[in-house]
């Protein structure tokens, strides 16, 4: 991730609707879990989440966060995050194993994701569960990739093939950011034009506090619905794994 994008990304992602909607619906998929679960955060930025876990009753020591960037942990460890560190999410190092892994919009990011599913099973315990969120279609690639330094986008097959090649149990999967896919697919592609020069800016604005409110609670309605569907398409797809063995 670009250093002056990284920057915007820590000021927004509090109240960001994209990232506190995807929050909320992992919360919502936790909120049954043990509170003594052990859970690491791949890809943890300032720690938000598990802030959020940790408010939500899981104990502050067995939660656990990795980023590559120094200024997301050092941001982690300031909001009292300790277990956090500076890692390759390709090749974690950690000693501990995990109840719970969740890795949002991470997966991408890394050269060798195959790799990186391997290590991340390595890391979770037999009956444990795995959470990956990782950006949708190829067909949607743009300048917020490359600032934001991704290597592809996925499909929900390509996905879950990651994953069960692993032989990790896949229970559920599905697309998300559903609502918004057509309108953000029209708009990148029109942005295209006029960004050929790489001056473009990256998609990650809170931009008018309205607005920011109304997709938020667009897209908490869509949580809602994903209990009892799942979206042919979005913007994003993602799938909740186990490790059976």
């Amino acid at each position: 991730m670009e250093k002056d994008f990284e920057k915007k990304y820590h000021d927004v992602e509090v109240e960001h609707w994209w990232f506190k909607s995807r929050r909320k619906y992992l919360l919502d998929l936790l909120k049954n879990a043990p509170r003594d679960s052990k859970i690491l955060d791949i890809g943890c930025s300032s720690g938000i989440f598990l802030k959020d876990l940790e408010e939500l009753g899981f104990a502050t020591e067995n939660l656990f966060g990795v980023d590559i960037s120094d200024k997301a942990i050092a941001n982690c460890k300031a909001n009292g995050i300790a277990n956090a560190f500076v890692m390759d999410a390709q090749n974690i190092t950690l000693t501990e194993t995990f109840d719970i892994i969740i890795a949002s919009d991470c997966l991408e990011h890394l050269q060798d994701d195959a790799k990186a599913v391997k290590n991340w099973k390595s890391l979770l315990k037999v009956g444990g569960m795995m959470y990956v969120f990782v950006p949708a279609f190829q067909s949607l690639w743009s300048y917020h990739d490359e600032v934001n330094m991704h290597f592809r986008r996925y499909t929900n097959a390509e996905l879950k093939a990651k994953l069960t090649a692993e032989n990790l149990e896949i229970l559920k999967a599905s697309y998300w950011n559903f609502f918004l896919f057509l309108p953000v697919y029209a708009f990148r592609k029109v942005s295209a034009v006029f960004q050929k020069n790489k001056t473009g800016e990256s998609d990650i604005s809170i931009g008018n506090s309205l607005v920011n409110k109304g997709l938020l609670n667009l897209i908490l309605f869509e949580n809602k619905l994903l209990k009892v569907f799942r979206f042919p398409f979005g913007v994003s797809t993602f799938c909740i794994a186990k490790r059976v063995a």
